[in-house]
């Protein structure tokens, strides 16, 4: 901004014109309350932005809380769809809310940025299991669904429950609506009761367990991601053992679904730019994230997939008609 003092004056006292000043600036919604994962992913994505010069000035963080996302959303379709200096974060959790049914609309109503990071989903027993592989969970699922007590920290119909379900889905278990599941307050717990024999497998996020990885209390029958993780890389992804799945809690964005060709693709640049940083990736992995890229078309057509994959699990097991 550019201050200039114009020769006016009003009863004697100058009067300061601002000349040159942006019309807008960008802004981030978080749709949650400081200090969560959302408000997280605005604020280090913005800093970062700011400081690498990939946009003017600082990103302003809108904290914007309700409905798990569903606010926001219904805000920006209603009154901003077309905002082009906007930005919203989201994650696997808010899609998986929209395949439900809890958003006031589906994904193709935004416009889908990209993804930058994730907690990458893993499968796990105790080190003592008789289950050895992912295969040997699969048969023994396959064989009788209720013969393994599986559990994390969500719900029935919460990530942490789908993810395991794509997984069963991949290896043709069709009753996945009879799989046992128990729902633990955190990833730590459920190894805790996993460790003391109350149930079989655990489905989390890596980095809420990886304290247990690291002692060997715990063997990781699959990582469900695309690639190793780098703090991990002699795990076994789910796709190395033939199951074409991954288990991403992904942080990213979207923005309005009437923002102009133009604008979205200085974002998605902007955001790959961002990635390609030696800063987000130095951020996300002290943050516990595995930097993860998918953009632009590519992220709007993983994410229309979730979405598709998520409403379908849910209706099977019964959260959704």
């Amino acid at each position: 901004m550019i201050w200039k003092l114009n020769g006016l004056r009003a009863a004697g006292v100058a009067v300061a014109v601002l000349i040159g000043a942006p019309v807008s600036a960008a802004e981030c919604i978080a749709p949650a309350d400081p200090g969560g994962g959302w408000d997280f992913t605005c604020r280090e994505v913005g800093r970062l932005l700011a400081e690498q010069g990939l946009v003017e000035g600082n990103v302003r963080v809108t904290n914007m809380p309700g409905g798990v996302g569903a606010v926001a959303y219904a805000n920006v379709a209603g009154k901003r769809a077309d905002d082009g200096d906007l930005v919203v974060a989201t994650s696997t959790v808010g899609v998986t809310q929209i395949a439900q049914g809890k958003y006031p609309g589906g994904t193709e109503q935004m416009r889908w940025l990209g993804m930058l990071g994730a907690d990458v989903g893993v499968i796990a027993v105790a080190k003592d299991s008789d289950i050895q592989t992912l295969d040997d969970l699969m048969a023994k699922l396959k064989e009788d669904p209720t013969s393994v007590v599986t559990s994390g920290s969500s719900g029935a119909g919460g990530w942490d429950h789908i993810r395991l379900l794509l997984v069963a889905q991949a290896a043709d278990i069709d009753a996945i609506d009879q799989i046992r599941w128990v729902q633990f307050d955190g990833g730590s717990p459920a190894v805790t009761q996993m460790m003391g024999g109350q149930v079989g497998v655990v489905s989390t996020d890596l980095g809420e367990i990886r304290g247990f990885v690291e002692s060997g209390d715990i063997r990781v029958l699959a990582v469900l991601a695309d690639e190793p993780v780098s703090a991990f890389p002699d795990l076994p992804t789910a796709k190395s053992q033939g199951y074409d799945v991954t288990g991403y809690n992904w942080r990213g964005f979207y923005t309005g679904g009437k923002v102009s060709d133009e604008d979205y693709a200085e974002w998605v640049d902007r955001l790959k730019t961002l990635y390609e940083s030696d800063a987000w990736q130095e951020t996300a992995k002290a943050s516990g994230l595995e930097p993860v890229w998918r953009g632009g078309n590519e992220f709007t057509s993983y994410v229309t997939e979730q979405e598709q994959q998520m409403a379908e699990i849910s209706r099977q097991i019964g959260v959704i008609q």
